[in-house]
């Protein structure tokens, strides 16, 4: 039975704010910045990193998601900052100015079912975020700190949340190749 590279993540599908945050990934170039962006469609907001687990696994994270239960609700985009610090970026991220309560909830709830199936405790635990960019060196990364720090109360917009993903990530050259596997609706 083969392994596969998995999370769990609510999808960023709106086209408006996928050009919001490609407007602030341009302006991460724009500074000079030696940064790996997360492309459009790979755009989520992960509840769980499960990492590679076998496939006989999957079924019972699917099972987990079910039991979940959740309504739909709105998520606000709003400021900016990196992990772990601005003076020590490695991360750029969109925060969560609403919905962040109702996604900790989901995580919250799916982390006793996932430590059932075998898929230990998450050590980092949750914090609600979009990644935008990773760092890949330390090149002007000054200049990325005073532009996080000048949209730090940038609003970016809201969306809907529906639905949350058990995804497939393929590592490739070229950057990740997610795929769903599961969806439950809310």
């Amino acid at each position: 039975m083969g392994k596969i590279r998995s999370f769990i993540a609510v999808d960023v599908d709106d086209e408006r704010l996928k050009q919001q945050f490609a407007e602030f990934q341009k302006m991460l170039l724009d500074a000079g910045a030696d940064v790996k962006l997360v492309a459009p469609e790979n755009m989520h907001l992960t509840l769980r990193f499960l990492g590679e687990i076998d496939e006989g696994i999957a079924q019972g994270v699917t099972d987990a998601m079910n039991l979940v239960g959740f309504q739909s609700f709105d998520i606000r985009f709003k400021g900016v900052g990196a992990f772990p610090s601005l003076s020590r970026i490695n991360v750029v991220w969109v925060g969560i100015a609403a919905g962040d309560e109702e996604l900790a909830k989901i995580a919250e709830r799916l982390e006793p079912k996932l430590s059932a199936i075998g898929i230990p405790s998450d050590k980092k635990g949750f914090s609600p975020h979009l990644t935008v960019a990773r760092v890949r060196t330390g090149r002007n990364k000054d200049r990325i700190a005073e532009l996080l720090s000048e949209l730090r109360e940038k609003d970016f917009g809201s969306m809907r949340a529906e639905s949350i993903m058990l995804k497939k990530s393929v590592l490739t050259p070229n950057g990740p190749i997610y795929s769903t596997i599961f969806e439950v609706k809310a």
